[in-house]
């Protein structure tokens, strides 16, 4: 496998969970604002939607979407999923409302959005940060072991630290535990942000 990613971005979740599944794959930086990949080659070529992240799976078929990706590595890796009838689906519940709510909850921050705009979406990060932590298992969303989830959440609590946004309890702490991981060290390391 392939993973495009962009360092910092959503595509940091996806490097965790095949460093946390110990998957052999590959890597390729992607300049997401030149859609330039780090051999020189127009990322749009690869995957016409210019964004990452983006994996090629072995057989060579390209996946993307974050949801899907997750998704995907879950299934390959059942380590990185809850257990249980409902597992799948909850997984599918967490990454949907982090990706749909929370990450999108960003925009203003990353897009140059008015001050108004700014604190708005802080407050709106915080709020929906406390809807997570209430239904959180302990020490993770799920309990005892990290899920892709935690790990799509992971990188918006480093954005959160970034923009400064207040995160409740749980969450600074759930931050805290996963940036012990050596899954996530390494992928850190490896795209230059540890």
């Amino acid at each position: 496998m392939k993973l495009y990613y962009a360092p910092g971005a959503c595509s940091l979740a996806d490097h965790i969970a095949l460093h946390e599944a110990g998957a052999p794959f590959d890597i390729e930086r992607v300049d997401i604002r030149t859609h330039t990949t780090e051999h020189g080659i127009d990322f749009r070529t690869i995957s016409a939607k210019g964004y990452v992240p983006a994996l090629i799976l072995a057989d060579g078929q390209l996946l993307t979407e974050n949801i899907a990706v997750l998704d995907h590595l879950a299934t390959l890796y059942p380590q990185l999923a809850p257990a249980g009838p409902l597992g799948r689906s909850r997984l599918i519940e967490a990454l949907a409302f982090i990706s749909t709510e929370l990450h999108r909850a960003f925009k203003p921050m990353w897009h140059g959005g008015s001050t108004r705009e700014v604190v708005h979406a802080a407050k709106t990060v915080t709020s929906l940060l406390a809807r997570l932590s209430g239904g959180m298992k302990r020490p993770f969303l799920f309990g005892e072991q990290p899920s892709v989830a935690d790990f799509y959440l992971f990188v918006m609590l480093l954005w959160a630290q970034r923009f400064d946004v207040e995160v409740p309890g749980p969450m600074a702490e759930l931050r805290r535990r996963m940036r012990e991981r050596p899954a996530v060290g390494a992928a850190m390391a490896a795209e230059g942000l540890a």
